[in-house]
């Protein structure tokens, strides 16, 4: 039933859209602080 309201609902669509953006700025965030550290330690051993 859960997964019907998920998939079949305004709401549950909304909310799934949700969950998965977030989870995407999640890795996205990751990626470029992980990037920025790594130039920045770059930098600093020069």
């Amino acid at each position: 039933m859960a997964w019907e309201i998920l998939f079949e609902t305004d709401i549950g669509l909304l909310s799934l859209f949700t969950i998965v953006f977030i989870i995407c700025m999640a890795i996205y965030l990751f990626f470029f602080v992980r990037n920025h550290m790594q130039d920045e330690e770059r930098q600093l051993k020069r």
